[in-house]
């Protein structure tokens, strides 16, 4: 699928305040245990963060190579299950396990499930299918919105079908998939809206925010306020394709971006960029329906709009509604993980939402997370690479204090920043109007399509 990259164009992000939601209430306690530091039995699964069980994993995959098949995080045990292909080179599970993570042997290896998927895709890219690898069952999931049917139900299933028994399963979805166009803070463009991500430093070294692609091609110029003058200009947009992200560029240079998601009552610090892991507990702010969250179901999903394929995305059971696109998906350590990219449901009945992952964003546009020195004019006003948790914000390599290949993979504590802090803005953003619509309420036809937030 062709995607759309657009040069110097004009987009904005909202300083009104959104209304959280209820999940606010367990947004902010520090809930996470820290990780067990005892070191009687090597081979016992250790109790992990999320955060330290996304790098945990990563150092796991390339100690593993072929044998890995898969991880998530068991959010109720806290611990990192790893998928294994067994074969006659027992050691490097044997120093996975004393590394800390649950080993389980699988039949599919990853191979095999990318080989699948890439079946799925010349056979079965019909709009409102989409489909990712669930390391949990250690099968494809597909997923058909209610807009599949007949002769396209056929071919999904006999595609599926032909990948064997035990490769795949199909899930129908209520709704109908769609961009969720209309983040925290609302953006508006004419009849659109959308909601920013993260702000992040061009770079050029000014200050900028990303927001979802399917906004940043629908219009040049957005503004902070339903019918306001324009305060920011798209720069880069990918959608569809290999994405679904973009980079706003605020027009005054002199813009105070901080590096942190309003909640509405509060803000939360957002201390680095991080990849998401199977069982992350995960947050979404949206200037439609406010905060909400859910747990990542998949990586690296594939999802065909009606406005085309976007592959690489994240997909959880967070809700999300016209509006809401672009907004931000965190963690509670304040970790930046994706950009809300679109779905089906809403948050009355529930559904599937899929977000473009931060990282890849990040790496394609060239930009940093946090204000970085332009924005204020202050050393510290943006992320950076230690804003929010003063001192190493991230899982760095020492994980714990097991080593595996040379390098440390245990677990010290990861964010830990406070996540109370002042509201940003001030205007209540739910409820506008997009195009003759009340945004606050969603798609009139409720939990209808698989479609991207706007």
């Amino acid at each position: 699928m062709s995607h759309k990259r657009i040069p110097k164009r004009k987009a904005a992000i909202a300083a009104g305040s959104v209304v959280a939601l209820g999940a606010a209430a367990i947004l902010l306690p520090q809930a996470n245990a820290d990780q067990d530091s005892s070191t009687g039995q090597a081979a016992a699964p250790k109790t992990l963060k999320a955060a330290d069980a996304s790098d945990l994993a990563s150092q796991l995959a390339d100690l593993l190579g072929e044998a890995f098949a898969g991880s998530y995080y068991d959010a109720d045990q806290q611990q990192l299950v790893v998928n294994v292909i067994s074969g006659d080179n027992n050691n490097v599970i044997v120093q996975a396990k004393k590394a800390g993570a649950e080993i389980r042997e699988v039949d599919n290896s990853l191979a095999e499930l990318a080989a699948g998927a890439q079946t799925l895709k010349s056979d079965a890219t019909i709009p409102g299918t989409a489909w990712a690898v669930d390391p949990r069952t250690n099968k494809i999931l597909v997923t058909a919105d209610s807009t599949v049917t007949g002769a396209k139900w056929d071919q999904l299933e006999s595609t599926v079908q032909t990948l064997g028994s035990g490769m795949a399963t199909i899930k129908k979805s209520a709704g109908t998939f769609k961009t969720f166009l209309s983040g925290g803070d609302a953006i508006f463009a004419g009849g659109a809206r959308c909601s920013a991500g993260f702000n992040v430093t061009a770079g050029d070294g000014t200050p900028a925010f990303l927001t979802a692609g399917h906004c940043g091609v629908a219009a040049a110029e957005w503004s902070d306020a339903d019918g306001g003058a324009p305060i920011a200009t798209v720069d880069q947009a990918t959608f569809p394709g290999e994405g679904d992200f973009a980079l706003v560029k605020y027009d005054d240079p002199a813009t105070v971006a901080p590096s942190e998601v309003n909640v509405g009552d509060q803000t939360v610090a957002i201390s680095q960029a991080a990849d998401a892991t199977v069982g992350l507990q995960v947050f979404r702010m949206g200037s439609t329906t406010g905060l909400a969250d859910g747990q990542v179901l998949g990586l690296d999903a594939t999802v065909n709009y009606p406005e085309g394929t976007v592959t690489g995305l994240i997909q959880t059971n967070v809700c999300a509604e016209p509006g809401d696109s672009g907004g931000s998906l965190f963690t509670q350590d304040g970790l930046a993980v994706g950009l809300t990219s679109g779905g089906s449901g809403d948050c009355t009945v529930g559904g599937e939402t899929f977000f473009q992952p931060v990282t890849t964003a990040l790496e394609a546009v060239g930009a940093t997370l946090g204000a970085g020195d332009a924005a204020g004019g202050g050393e510290e006003a943006g992320a950076g690479e230690e804003a929010g948790a003063g001192e190493e914000a991230g899982a760095g390599e020492e994980v714990g204090g097991e080593e595996v290949g040379g390098q440390e993979v245990g677990g010290e504590e990861v964010g830990g920043q406070e996540v109370g802090g002042e509201e940003v803005g001030g205007q209540e953003v739910g409820g506008q109007e997009v195009g003759g619509e009340e945004a606050g309420a969603g798609a009139e036809d409720g939990a209808s399509d698989l479609t991207e937030t706007h």
